[in-house]
């Protein structure tokens, strides 16, 4: 046999032998096997860093929540500029990652087991198996993790009654811990920190204008139920309770100051039921530096004597 039919029945054997996503490629020197126009799988997770997520409560006069709000009801601002809102939804069932942080300092030690049950009702109320998670945490001198993230009230239940009182107040430091090293790592769920406290801290590193932040930043909601006892007697708030109001409104919580100690196991159902009539709307910022700045957000309705609770702003990003 000829070399040179040699050779042709000898590349005519390779050819053969090579798949056909071998000889696509082998016909273009630029091509990469790595490189698809398919579209992507349903399993992939996209995310767009540009949209700035909001979840927001709706209000009647009596504190009681709206349920029937429509997209075109709602409008949004950044710094005063008027966004574009992209996606709007009801949050009825979306899944909630929860942190009750209880205050443990003795200067609570008198509404010490009305907290308790407040708490164990709250969390067989409010967590859905398979759905929800919560965590119970509780600060004195020291902060402390009772119960990791569960679904099971029976779990938490028995994580509540090992509550033990104990000494100074480390509030701030709970919150920043709480929202930084817990919630934030909870994506794709609504983040809740519920406070259960006096509003007092004689201990913290951090300070009001730092665990704020730390909230913020997480993306969690505060709401603070006051164990001040003055507020028992009728006498005057304490500036504490100015402390508690800070931290919920602008995360996008609320605070609330019972009348009677009794009446806090009523505000932790008021709580309940808000987080199962929120909604979500999304917007791509109009300001696209990207400079780390705090920008300021307002949601406003059309509807009168109602009011839109929700984070006060957000940090861009950076770099």
């Amino acid at each position: 046999m000829k070399s040179g039919n040699f050779l042709a029945l000898f590349l005519l054997a390779l050819s053969l032998r090579s798949t056909p996503a071998e000889q696509a490629n082998a016909q273009s020197p630029l091509a990469s096997p790595a490189v698809t126009d398919a579209a992507p799988s349903k399993k992939e997770l996209v995310v767009d860093v540009d949209l700035v997520n909001v979840v927001f409560s709706v209000l009647d006069k009596k504190g009681k929540a709206i349920t029937d709000l429509s997209q075109n009801e709602v409008s949004i601002t950044e710094d005063d500029a008027t966004q574009k809102i992209t996606n709007f939804t009801r949050e009825a069932g979306a899944p909630v990652a929860l942190v009750v942080l209880i205050d443990t300092s003795n200067s609570i030690r008198a509404q010490f087991k009305v907290e308790q049950e407040a708490a164990i009702d709250f969390f067989h109320t409010t967590v859905r198996r398979r759905q929800d998670k919560a965590m119970l945490m509780s600060f004195d001198s020291t902060v402390d993790i009772l119960q990791p993230f569960t679904d099971d009230a029976d779990l938490l239940t028995k994580a509540v009654r090992r509550l033990k009182i104990g000494g100074g107040t480390k509030m701030f430091d709970a919150i920043q811990l709480a929202c930084q090293e817990h919630l934030k790592k909870e994506l794709g769920m609504r983040r809740v920190l519920v406070l259960i406290s006096d509003g007092d801290d004689n201990m913290s590193f951090e300070v009001l204008n730092s665990a704020l932040e730390a909230a913020q930043r997480a993306d969690v909601a505060i709401y603070a139920t006051s164990t001040n006892t003055s507020g028992f007697f009728g006498m005057s708030a304490p500036k504490n309770d100015k402390v508690l109001k800070r931290l919920a409104e602008e995360t996008g919580g609320r605070a609330f100051f019972p009348g009677k100690i009794d009446e806090m196991a009523v505000h932790f159902q008021d709580i309940s039921l808000e987080l199962r009539n929120q909604y979500s709307l999304a917007y791509r910022s109009t300001n696209r530096q990207r400079d780390g700045s705090f920008r300021s957000i307002k949601i406003n309705t059309v509807r009168k004597d109602v009011k839109a609770l929700h984070r006060k702003g957000y940090y861009a990003p950076a770099g």
